[in-house]
């Protein structure tokens, strides 16, 4: 091997190519564990890496260069929070030569966007889906700078960029409860969203949520109930909750978008006085005069800025793992009230 200042030079993901007889693509795939390569492949590119030493973080960049594109993956299109995020990521781009590329997962785990992401030679991806392994993150970081925005990880490998979701659900739990509500409903999405050691946000906002009923004496009459991702699928949820006799006397849905299809259901049944509803993100609706929804502001804007900008250290060279933390706060607003009756 080539010899440059006495020092041996890196191995770049193309040597690893030749050496396996495989396409640089190829090798792409098996270092980030990606779909569609054969085991027979696999053996061969990951053969040819042990034996070269190949080091993919420092090697794939030094071979293709800047891009000058930065990924985002977010789990689906139309979700105003995410909107914020993106907003928030063009305004740390704006004095660079960088471009954002987005990629939606469409409701899926979202390793396809990240993959689509990967193969185009982005400099840096910041990820949105909760739902996708932190083990497979961690070998995709190997490759290429990774930032994952809303997940609590600990990872060596990317950076994470969260709001304190268990702080932010003990004060939505800390005003219902404090304007009197026993009968409190949280609404949240399906259980592996708030599996047990995933670290997602909605784990941690569902413990909260329980811990503070518990802590306000009021264990035995938490309830949490399950819905989809949407609008819609909140409504109707909420429509099932608001035939029941007696009514919950409040909802703390666990997004605002959840909380905006429980509003409609609300307001068809023209229950405004009677159950009190409070979301989490505080978006841009949330705040409109026709809505007025009570919601847990955890910075969307400061979050899209804070990713970028941590991603750009990554891509600069640093190495070393950061973990931000948001505080939030609760933006009231009329959807809550002390309660009708309990």
């Amino acid at each position: 091997m080539s010899q440059v200042s006495g020092r041996r030079r890196a191995v770049t993901i193309l040597d690893v190519a030749r050496a396996a007889g495989v396409s640089r693509a190829a090798v792409s795939k098996v270092i980030r564990d990606a779909s569609g390569v054969s085991p027979a492949m696999r053996a061969r590119v990951n053969a040819a890496v042990q034996e070269l030493d190949y080091r993919p973080s420092v090697a794939a960049r030094a071979l293709r260069g800047a891009s000058y594109t930065i990924g985002l993956e977010v789990p689906q299109v139309g979700n105003r929070f995410l909107t914020q995020i993106v907003e928030g990521a063009l305004e740390a781009l704006g004095d660079t030569r960088y471009q954002l590329m987005i990629a939606p997962a469409d409701g899926r785990e979202g390793y396809g966007a990240i993959e689509a992401l990967a193969d185009r030679q982005v400099d840096g991806i910041v990820v949105v889906s909760p739902r996708v392994e932190a083990r497979w993150l961690e070998r995709l970081a190997a490759s290429v700078p990774v930032v994952m925005l809303g997940r609590h990880d600990r990872s060596e490998r990317y950076d994470t960029v969260v709001g304190d979701d268990t702080a932010g659900a003990g004060q939505v739990l800390e005003h219902l409860v404090g304007l009197g509500h026993r009968h409190i409903v949280h609404l949240t999405e399906d259980s592996a969203v708030t599996a047990i050691g995933t670290g997602s946000p909605h784990t941690l906002r569902l413990r909260a949520y329980e811990d503070g009923m518990a802590a306000a004496g009021l264990g035995a009459l938490a309830r949490v109930v399950r819905t989809g991702q949407t609008e819609k699928s909140a409504q109707a949820t909420m429509r099932e909750l608001l035939a029941e006799r007696p009514r919950p006397t409040a909802v703390f849905a666990g997004h605002d978008q959840l909380a905006i299809g429980a509003l409609a259901a609300v307001v068809e049944a023209d229950a405004g006085r009677e159950v009190s509803l409070v979301g989490y993100d505080n978006t841009d609706l949330a705040a409109h005069p026709a809505l007025s929804l009570t919601s847990v502001d955890q910075g969307g804007p400061e979050m899209g800025r804070r990713a970028i900008g941590m991603l750009l250290e990554r891509i600069g060279g640093r190495t070393e793992p950061r973990h931000h933390v948001i505080r939030p706060s609760l933006a009231v607003r009329r959807s809550s009230g002390p309660p009708a009756h309990d």
